[in-house]
């Protein structure tokens, strides 16, 4: 495919590099820059990308700036014990009109998803993520897509997509492949009773702010079966991450939101994951970028340490729990690598019956074992019967 859309990082980026340590990631990751234009891809787990685009914002103009600041943080840090290839590609150069940047992303998304490349991408108004989740069409069937963001980004649909209400095309527009769709943080009065009833008869989930911050653990198994993840910098709170014209009093603390990136990364499944709607011109002491490049940090921490796990693959490496609800029995199964757990379902297609794995937590083995059906489990099955 032709990369001719991208354009090269900005001189105050690389030169910024001129001063660091032969140890940093900005000595290390590959770049396109003017002099020595695209990097070799040959091996390269990892690549950056940034997408200059904020058309489509809504109350947050301006934020197709500010993603140098972001790597020139990112440059200066310093890898785990991990030696990932990784290879930043520049931007994503705006288009003639909104949906010619939807249409390179997409592309972009597509191909190194297909060479078995990682995009990891920094925004840019979210709207983008509908291209990086069409970016999916010709690669999987049933995408598992995770959010997190203070808002469902449903709104009202009339034609025109922006930020806050893209996720209503997703799930309108065909071909549709969305399988699943997980929302991490929203907080109540940001969302009208419509749009949550209106999740839930989608057997879609939902997790409030309280819950996720009482037990940031608990989103584990969610990112564990994500293939796309899109965070919007809004759902960390304004005192954490000022560089958003949305952010709120409420919101997720800078270690938590660093948390969840490092489990996407972890995840084997996850295939992309965006960060969106960073906005340089409210970022005092450019403390949210500084923010962006711990959360790219960390998720490359975590996909250096990704681990291949499945009980119906290596049976002798996971404990069985059988339990009976009902008419029932729901298996679980936990690793004794990595103390994970999942939990079988059976299910019937074309009359023929079949079971699957979804990725859970010890809390769902103790409801079960009360005698209740987990909430993962029943809107799991009702997806696939």
């Amino acid at each position: 495919m032709s990369l001719e859309f991208l354009s090269p990082i900005e001189d105050i980026a690389v030169a910024h590099t001129a001063f660091l340590s032969e140890l940093s990631l900005g000595k290390t990751i590959r770049m396109h820059t003017k002099k020595s234009g695209l990097p070799d891809m040959e091996g390269v787990q990892i690549a950056l990308i940034g997408v200059p685009e904020s058309r489509n914002s809504v109350d947050n103009a301006g934020a197709a700036k500010g993603i140098e600041q972001v790597r020139k943080f990112l440059y200066q840090m310093y890898p785990g014990n991990w030696y990932l290839k990784i290879a930043d590609l520049g931007n994503v150069l705006p288009g003639k009109t909104v949906e010619d940047t939807y249409a390179a992303l997409k592309e972009l998304v597509g191909f190194l998803c297909k060479s078995k490349i990682t995009p990891v991408i920094i925004g840019g108004s979210q709207d983008l993520s509908y291209a990086q989740y069409r970016g999916y069409d010709d690669l999987v069937q049933g995408v598992n897509m995770v959010v997190v963001d203070s808002r469902f980004d449903l709104g009202t649909y009339e034609g025109n997509m922006n930020a806050q209400n893209y996720i209503h095309k997703i799930v309108l527009e065909k071909p549709c492949n969305l399988f699943s769709f997980s929302n991490i943080g929203y907080q109540t009065f940001f969302n009208s009773q419509e749009e949550i009833d209106l999740i839930d008869k989608l057997n879609f989930d939902a997790y409030r702010l309280g819950e996720v911050s009482k037990d940031i653990t608990s989103i584990e198994p969610v990112m564990r079966d994500a293939d796309l993840v899109s965070i919007d910098m809004g759902v960390v709170r304004m005192s954490e991450a000022p560089g958003n014209a949305n952010a709120g009093p409420n919101g997720l603390f800078g270690d938590q939101i660093c948390a969840v990136a490092r489990y996407a990364g972890i995840s084997s499944k996850n295939t992309s994951f965006g960060i969106y709607e960073y906005n340089a011109k409210f970022d005092e002491k450019n403390q949210t970028a500084h923010l962006i490049a711990q959360m790219v940090w960390y998720y490359m921490e975590g996909y250096n340490f990704r681990i291949e796990e499945n009980p119906f693959v290596s049976i002798n490496e996971y404990q069985k729990f059988i339990v009976l609800i009902e008419d029932d029995t729901i298996n679980f199964y936990k690793s004794n690598k990595s103390e994970r757990w999942w939990m079988e379902i059976e299910y019937f297609y074309n009359k023929l019956k079949k079971s699957t794995l979804i990725p859970c937590t010890y809390q769902d083995y103790l409801t079960a074992n009360n005698q209740v059906f987990p909430e993962r489990w029943v809107k799991t099955f009702r997806k696939l019967s």
